[in-house]
């Protein structure tokens, strides 16, 4: 029963009390999730099956300075970006091949079930309406976590930096050609996309957070090193691309003073050496979401693959 709107006896708190004083709530009952396709042991396993030399590369090849590349990655094989001279961070987008262009990086709903920084299990969702794992990460050799000022690594909060922004922001009016934005562009048109096709980000190796206060956006050098890499499984098939941000290892304000030092990045591609593997485990490439109530309109029609 509902108290009487007369009933004056119990004293009330605001709006604005009940939310001061109650704990955080996880906005997602993530604990429902599917589970990922395969064997407990598969991802764990998958961790290390390079080094274990049950893979082959199938490709390999460098994103230059201020720069894009894309590539391409068949359901269950394994890619990783990797440091290979120097702090370097990348900004990565990804579109699944079957449902091109429109199918692609969901960074916002991955930040609402996962973090806002990603690590090793994270999955990377796609937009609505297929709603599905593009790829999972399967190895992170920083594995940072987060620190004393709350930053991480590997977010999914900034977007990419663009030369609309940088526009704004320059004391000189500069019309930027090298902003991640721009790279992802050029390199999109190349693939036969368009600008509007480039989404917001996997900031890979840049290690960000929000101010204690003003909650601001932060960024500190990121802590990659030669060596490290992020490695992911594709859930289905993708197109990958990736940008080397003009601001290096981001230790440096995006409009601000100064001249970051921008490093190349590679990128590795591998198969498992054994085609049944996968298969054996359970695995199986990810399916769109079977959402079938229309938002509540009569069923008109069905939505096709395109």
């Amino acid at each position: 029963m509902h108290p009487s709107s007369n009933d004056l006896s119990a004293p009330t708190k605001s709006r604005r009390e009940v939310a001061r004083s109650t704990a955080p709530l996880i906005c997602y009952a993530i604990e429902n999730l599917p589970k990922k396709y395969g064997s407990e042991t598969l991802y764990e396993e998958l961790r290390t099956a390079v080094k274990d030399g049950k893979t082959t590369l199938v490709e390999k090849l460098e994103i230059p300075p201020c720069d894009a590349r894309s590539w391409r990655v068949a359901a269950g094989n394994l890619f990783r970006i990797v440091c290979t001279s120097g702090p370097q961070v990348a900004d990565m987008n990804c579109w699944a091949l079957d449902n091109l262009p429109k199918e692609k990086f969901y960074s916002s709903k991955t930040r609402q079930i996962h973090a806002t920084h990603l690590t090793t299990g994270d999955r990377l969702w796609s937009n609505m309406p297929f709603m599905r794992p593009l790829a999972t990460i399967v190895e992170d050799t920083i594995a940072y976590g987060f620190d004393e000022d709350g930053a991480g690594v590997h977010d999914v909060i900034g977007s990419r930096c663009d030369p609309y922004t940088h526009l704004l922001l320059s004391k000189d009016g500069e019309h930027k050609i090298t902003c991640c934005h721009s790279n992802l562009t050029r390199q999109a048109v190349k693939d036969g996309l368009t600008e509007e096709d480039v989404h917001d980000v996997l900031n890979v190796f840049m290690c960000t957070g929000f101010t204690r206060e003003g909650q601001h956006y932060f960024t500190k050098p990121s802590p990659v090193e030669v060596g490290d890499y992020l490695e992911f499984i594709a859930e289905t098939d993708l197109l990958v691309s990736a940008s080397t941000c003009p601001q290096g290892d981001v230790s440096m304000a995006c409009a601000g003073e100064g001249d970051p030092t921008v490093y190349p990045l590679g990128v590795e591609v591998y198969k498992l050496s054994d085609s049944e593997y996968l298969r054996k485990q359970g695995w199986k490439p990810s399916a769109v979401s079977h959402y079938s109530g229309n938002h509540g309109m009569p069923q008109i029609c069905k939505r096709v693959k395109t």
